[in-house]
């Protein structure tokens, strides 16, 4: 027996929640996917302003592919797709500047995008 008022919404509960579990399911995969590759980029930029910052401090102090190699060693750390020809050390009259460019790709099962990232740092003073 159908009650006045009521028909057309029978099981609409019970679809409103299949919907919002499929949308928490798909945010918590996605922040699995995404969330990982942010911190690895923070990671990454935090390494190369530290590397900047005592590059030259040292004794002996390190050349451009020194540098180069201690950059490349962190990516490698971090599972970055950064290859060594996108690194860019410039040291001029006790100035280091780090650079790269690397790209990582994010597949979600049903979208896949590239998430492009340029970390900058160098030790010039304010």
């Amino acid at each position: 027996m159908i009650r006045p008022g009521k028909s057309g919404e029978r099981g609409s509960s019970k679809m409103n929640f299949i919907l919002t579990i499929a949308i928490l399911v798909a945010m918590v995969v996605a922040g699995v996917k995404i969330v990982p590759v942010y911190f690895a980029k923070y990671q990454f930029q935090d390494a190369i302003e530290t590397e900047s910052k005592f590059a030259l401090t040292g004794f002996p102090k390190k050349g451009v592919e020194d540098i180069k190699d201690d950059v490349l060693k962190k990516a490698q750390e971090l599972d970055l797709p950064l290859q060594r020809d996108a690194i860019r050390v410039i040291v001029t009259n006790g100035s280091v500047d780090i650079g790269a460019d690397y790209t990582v790709p994010v597949d979600l099962y049903v979208y896949k995008f590239s998430l492009d990232f340029h970390p900058h740092a160098d030790n010039h003073s304010i």
